[in-house]
């Protein structure tokens, strides 16, 4: 049997779908179909709209259709003062709120895509005037729209998909495996996040590790080199595989040489300092690599830095390999 999918989209920039549709397959609903998932609705991919779109959510809430995973996109918008009316949902004029608990309150899982509907993300950036939240959480805090106790009806809490935009794969693989039954309580992390790929670093597998094992730094945005000591890289301490799962295949952020703003992380959107720079004391980054104490980073980077080649050194802030390996032949066995 098919797992019925009711997407809906809060408030949030709809990047996520976006993204979703950049699957690098040829037939996207084919991937779907494929995998179990059947789409039920979805503002901007399917043709009902109006009175036969809210035929389908009244359809799920009196159980004429099942309705197996609820996803939501976008953050909860419960101003002004606690009212929801920021938000209303079309030719209902009741709060998108309003609609997401009683919808969750029947489906089978909860699933929240991308780090808006997760923990509140950009659209809970700065003074959060709409009083922006996620399903369960208000940045790293339980609790958001559903509260903390929330369990949907398969004993889940939700599920957070989070990321700035979400990787297609990340979305279709969680829904594969609730469709499949191999989602449980020890396959989410502290924060709800699937374990797949919320146990990686965006550190791992990074183009730029040789430059990060040596501390030869990027200087200006076009550099070659490790671009955590002064262009706000965070990929030690985010989680997720940006750098083992690439985009469309090929890229990510930093193989694009763009620093990881660390976008699966609740209060990514407000670091309090510009995102292409690193905060330091005493001129040693603050945010270090998880789980490294500072001591240890210090005594590294200072061994590293001494023995760095000078290949690596010439080429960490160049835009181009300047000085390649030496070729030689090094009988290896």
């Amino acid at each position: 049997m098919g797992l019925n999918v009711l997407w809906l989209q809060s408030g949030g920039c709809g990047g996520c779908s976006m993204s979703l549709l950049n699957a690098d397959v040829a037939d996207f609903p084919g991937w779907w179909r494929q995998a179990g998932l059947n789409l039920l609705w979805h503002p901007s991919l399917s043709l009902a709209s109006g009175v036969d779109a809210l035929g389908v959510l009244d359809d799920c809430l009196n159980a004429r259709v099942a309705l197996d995973v609820l996803c939501l996109e976008g953050a909860l918008l419960r101003g002004p003062q606690g009212t929801g009316r920021f938000h209303l949902l079309a030719g209902t004029g009741l709060p998108m709120t309003h609609w997401v608990e009683r919808l969750a309150g029947v489906a089978r899982h909860v699933v929240a895509v991308g780090s808006c509907a997760a923990f509140g993300g950009v659209s809970a950036a700065g003074p959060n005037p709409t009083e922006a939240c996620g399903l369960q959480f208000e940045d790293d805090r339980p609790g958001g729209l559903l509260g903390a106790a929330f369990r949907a009806r398969a004993g889940l809490p939700v599920v957070n998909v989070a990321g700035c935009p979400t990787h297609p794969g990340w979305v279709t693989d969680t829904l594969s495996a609730l469709a499949a039954g191999l989602l449980g309580p020890d396959d989410l992390d502290s924060l709800q996040r699937p374990r797949f790929y919320a146990d990686q670093l965006v550190h791992h597998g990074c183009t730029r590790n040789e430059y990060y094992e040596f501390k030869a730094s990027a200087a200006k945005p076009s550099d070659l080199g490790c671009m955590m000591e002064h262009m706000g890289c965070k990929g030690t301490q985010a989680h997720a595989d940006c750098n083992i799962r690439l985009w469309n295949g090929e890229g990510s952020c930093t193989r694009g040489g763009y620093a990881c703003i660390s976008c699966t992380e609740p209060g990514f959107q407000d670091p309090g300092h510009a995102f292409h720079a690193t905060p330091k004391l005493a001129g040693i980054p603050i945010g270090l690599p998880t789980d490294m104490p500072k001591a240890w980073f210090v005594a590294l980077a200072s061994l590293s830095k001494s023995a760095t080649p000078k290949r690596v050194k010439h080429n960490a802030t160049a835009d181009h390999i300047v000085v390649p390996p030496v070729a030689r032949r090094t009988r290896l066995k």
